[in-house]
């Protein structure tokens, strides 16, 4: 039986002092989600802040980005061996708004989920489609190319310790949110392909769904055989929502 994991990802925002009164909030109410697990994923500025805030509670700290080098002339960059310096456990890697925005490649995310793995870490690999791919039926053909690269890069054995998360881009921000159908079979399909090289990293490996999860939809796409959870975003900057949503996977 996979664990339910919610993570929560605070992208640009938080200040000392949200960052501390959010999660007071969420550590006050954690002994109402049962099994799940909850991770938390501020921006990197407020890892050593968070993570001292966590202690003792339960939570698990993330962060939002590696880099694809380990150290050297990258300004601005923030390796994934200064990430676990600060006590994470998870980092993401591939999210839509690194893809579509900053343009980040296949093979980019590919290298970073590598340097997640070669530092302890557990990637949390998101792959997902736009809007136009989705009504030109690209759906499956975008995720699997997002899927091969990484398996290309690290191999099966590459997943044996990390996450996907499933974010259809057109539900992000937009209102729209897929169907608990909808949703299940993209996780499916996601599980079919790595269930062609490993049976048991496919079986094993956990899932999340990263489009607009809500308290009012998420019991019902916790329901589907192949959600694990959530990839949060707007909603985890709200301590009841998002325990809320944490609490429906139990």
């Amino acid at each position: 039986m996979r664990q339910p994991l919610v993570a929560g990802n605070w992208k640009l925002n938080g200040s000392l002092e949200s960052v501390s009164a959010l999660l007071a909030g969420i550590a006050a109410q954690i002994s109402t989600v049962g099994a799940t697990e909850v991770a938390v994923c501020p921006p990197s500025v407020y890892l050593q802040h968070a993570g001292q805030l966590l202690q003792d509670t339960g939570i698990v700290l993330g962060a939002q980005d590696c880099s694809d080098q380990d150290q050297g002339a990258y300004t601005g960059e923030v390796s994934a061996a200064m990430i676990r310096e600060f006590g994470c456990t998870y980092v993401i890697v591939g999210h839509s708004e690194r893809r579509h925005i900053y343009g980040e490649s296949d093979a980019l995310v590919a290298a970073k989920f590598a340097q997640a793995r070669e530092n302890a870490l557990v990637p949390i690999l998101c792959v997902g489609e736009t809007l136009d791919e989705r009504e030109n039926g690209q759906t499956e053909a975008v995720i699997a190319r997002q899927l091969d690269a990484v398996l290309a890069s690290s191999g099966v054995e590459g997943f044996g310790k990390a996450v996907i998360a499933y974010e259809p881009v057109w539900a992000i921000g937009t209102g729209k949110t897929a169907t608990p159908g909808q949703a299940q079979q993209v996780h499916a399909f996601v599980r079919d392909r790595l269930r062609r090289q490993d049976e048991g990293i496919a079986g094993g490996i956990r899932i999340l769904y990263g489009g607009s999860m809500k308290p009012e939809n998420a019991g019902a796409l916790l329901q589907e055989n192949d959600i694990d959870g959530g990839l949060i975003g707007g909603a985890s900057l709200k301590a009841e929502d998002f325990v809320a949503i944490a609490a429906s996977g139990t």
